[in-house]
């Protein structure tokens, strides 16, 4: 697992971990049922405190990414309703958004930034669901 964390950055060390988390799962390269490196694992590889790490886990825990495990650790589980995930995600795009009207951003480049994004997510789960169909 790569991770990208900006140690000159105002966005605490946990959220970037989370987010690379969540990032790694949404592109497949981290799967369900994949176990997660431990606290102490991450925190030597990242060079960060293992309290960080062990935040970043249980923010994971409580959104319904991962399971804590006593003989696996923090286990990938994609268990979250998509009802509450919908509400946190307008929760978090009121903000953007908002944001992005600020900066002067039409309609049209907010939808052709998102359409970007949301490919780059599942342009892999295409891929495989095309050479399902091909066999």
């Amino acid at each position: 697992m790569v991770l990208k964390i900006d140690f000159n950055s105002d966005e605490a060390i946990y959220i970037q971990l989370r987010n690379q988390i969540i990032m790694g799962i949404a592109t497949d390269m981290i799967r369900e049922g994949d176990s997660l490196p431990s606290v102490r694992q991450m925190a030597d590889y990242i060079g960060i405190n293992m309290h960080t790490v062990n935040k970043a886990y249980t923010v994971l825990k409580q959104e319904g990414f991962v399971k804590l495990d006593r003989r696996r650790g923090a286990v990938v589980s994609l268990d979250i309703d998509k009802i509450q995930a919908i509400g946190e995600m307008r929760r978090n795009l009121d903000v953007v958004l908002a944001w992005g009207i600020c900066k002067n951003m039409t309609r049209q480049e907010v939808h052709q930034l998102v359409d970007e994004i949301f490919d780059k997510y599942t342009r892999g789960c295409m891929e495989g669901e095309d050479e399902a169909e091909e066999n």
